[in-house]
């Protein structure tokens, strides 16, 4: 079975180009089904069946996984032994009649335009030192604002991938699918002083041509990201506590609400379901409630 692992986690770099944290996210739940499985006396993936399947699910639960973890984790199960049946490693599909528990699509917090505002302008403040970090810093939640791109996309943008003339930015999101986002003229300021005056002075050998640097000159990683917002979201009173994913939702509630088309959000933030961004219209919906209730006379 460990066998079996090593090619499946080769077919899913090779032939389905996954990023590499989705390949071991699927790997890891894998290995832990036929950890499972073996310990109910498995010795090859053949002998996988439904029940094994749903056994492994309940014992995730009893250890107190969530429901979103364990839809997650029979998806995984599904892909691998739809891999197993197509590639002859297994003679029946035993996970095609595998169910998975409904996720609670718990709201997500975001900022009010009013604090992403001083979220960005408190960050300003911060670099009016001239630091080539505070620069930065600036042009990374500038960035994510502006364009609801994930931390990972944000991280492995080059400079070539910024086009400054049509204030666009070239991500590369989920399974390496390409995708066009624009930004407004605030990003592309602070991306110009990053670019011009910060950028160059964190260069070394080993740059490359990531467009954002850590301390170090070195691409930064994701969870600097993640530090720096969770630190500079703190300093706005009343902001609820939210990283990157959530300026990502941020953005995308600020758009359909500004008049955006659902289909277009769709796009800009990369989601291969329109259901995924239809979480967002709960979002709006819930404000013009309130809004309602506390304007209309009669509500």
């Amino acid at each position: 079975m460990a066998r079996v692992l090593g090619e499946y986690e080769r077919h899913l770099v090779s032939e389905r180009d996954l990023t590499h944290h989705s390949v071991r996210a699927y790997v890891a739940d894998i290995a832990g089904l036929l950890d499972h499985a073996a310990r109910l006396g498995h010795t090859d993936v053949a002998g996988l069946d439904l029940r094994t399947l749903r056994s492994w699910l309940a014992k995730q639960q009893t250890l107190g996984r969530s429901r979103t973890t364990l839809a997650r984790r029979a998806t995984a199960a599904r892909v691998f032994t739809a891999w197993l049946a197509r590639t002859g490693r297994a003679p029946v599909d035993a996970g095609a009649s595998l169910g998975s528990p409904k996720a609670h699509h718990n709201l997500p917090a975001v900022l009010r335009v009013d604090e992403a505002d001083e979220l960005i302008r408190a960050a300003a403040e911060i670099a009016d030192d001239g630091s080539p970090v505070g620069l930065r810093d600036v042009a990374m939640l500038e960035l994510l604002y502006a364009t609801g791109i994930r931390v990972g996309e944000l991280v492995g943008l080059d400079v070539d991938d910024i086009d400054r003339d049509r204030f666009v930015v070239r991500v590369f999101g989920k399974g390496r699918k390409e995708r066009s986002v624009p930004f407004g003229r605030p990003a592309a300021r602070a991306l110009d002083f990053w670019l011009k005056q910060g950028r160059p002075r964190l260069v070394v050998e080993g740059s490359g041509s990531a467009l954002f640097l850590g301390a170090r000159g070195r691409r930064i990683d994701q969870r600097a990201v993640r530090t720096l917002v969770h630190r500079r979201i703190a300093e706005v009173p009343g902001a609820p506590d939210i990283g990157p994913h959530g300026l990502r939702h941020t953005a995308a509630t600020h758009l359909l609400e500004g008049g955006a088309d659902l289909r277009s959000v769709q796009e800009l933030l990369g989601h291969a379901s329109l259901a995924t961004t239809q979480l967002y219209t709960h979002v709006t919906t819930d404000r013009l409630r309130k809004a309602y209730q506390q304007a209309h006379p009669r509500a």
